[in-house]
């Protein structure tokens, strides 16, 4: 099951508010201006920057 189109549109980073994208393939939740991915478990996105990793 993926994550709902509506949470995902409603969805921003918790460190500067801006949108995400989400990598289906890697199951995560992008922000393009801190550089951040936050990990999707078991279709529940993991909000928190502490768990977050950088990408590139």
């Amino acid at each position: 099951m993926a994550l709902d189109e509506k949470i995902l549109r409603i969805l921003v980073c918790p460190k500067c508010k801006g949108g995400l994208e989400y990598d289906r393939d890697k199951s995560r939740l992008v922000c393009g201006s801190c550089k951040l991915a936050y990990p999707v478990k078991d279709d529940i996105p993991v909000m928190l920057e502490q768990e977050a990793e950088r990408v590139e």
